[in-house]
């Protein structure tokens, strides 16, 4: 994963098989109020970009068509099966994840909510994922919960908490090995930390948002 920076937009890139994962911060503006500038920067059509409606739940949805659809389907995540369109999540604490595979590449919107209720595992499943990158989001320097969350994660074993300091991170890669991902690769960037580069719901309380995008390389 390296940074790279183009038309005064900086973001995170990574490789994943036959697919590329990219992670906004804020020099890409709040991607609520638009990706124009991003798409611009990436070199994409800002029209075959596809977003849902998150929810903080693990339902997906299936873009297949030219561009974007709409009205924009309730989902957290997206999944890519050809080159052409390429999937968009909005994060400000939690955890953008790519996916690759022979099913195709995939991005995740990925809370707590999210990991409990199974979106690590059926994104992994939808793609046949052989390889995954966790994009920045809140570690757990600053992210205290309570036990109805913690509890949530007991079955991942030691190691995911240090007291009310949930390791959100830890607990995506955990699930993504249980999901037979073997190559994992993480940012390891906390939002709330990291204020000059990146939005944070957790630090500023505010609706700005970065994203991560993912889409099928050409010939793959």
């Amino acid at each position: 994963m390296e940074w790279r920076e183009a038309d005064g937009v900086r973001w995170l890139a990574a490789e994943l098989p036959g697919a590329t994962a990219v992670f906004s911060g804020r020099s890409a503006g709040s991607l609520k109020d638009g990706h124009r500038h991003l798409a611009s920067a990436l070199g994409l059509a800002p029209d075959r970009i596809v977003a849902g409606r998150q929810v903080h739940g693990a339902e997906l949805a299936f873009p297949d068509g030219a561009t974007a659809p709409a009205p924009a389907p309730e989902a957290d995540g997206q999944v890519l099966s050809r080159p052409g369109l390429a999937g968009l999540v909005y994060t400000a604490d939690c955890l953008p994840v790519a996916l690759a595979g022979p099913g195709g590449a995939a991005i995740l919107h990925c809370g707590w909510r999210g990991l409990a209720a199974g979106i690590v595992e059926r994104g992994a499943g939808a793609v046949e994922a052989r390889a995954a990158v966790i994009g920045p989001g809140i570690g757990p320097c600053c992210y205290e919960v309570g036990d109805e969350v913690l509890d949530r994660f007991t079955g991942l074993g030691d190691g995911i908490a240090s007291g009310r300091m949930l390791d959100l991170t830890e607990v995506a890669r955990r699930l993504l090995r249980r999901g037979g991902v073997e190559a994992i690769e993480v940012a390891g960037l906390c939002t709330c930390c990291e204020e000059e580069l990146f939005f944070s719901h957790r630090r500023d309380g505010g609706p700005g948002r970065q994203g991560g995008l993912a889409w099928l390389d050409e010939g793959a």
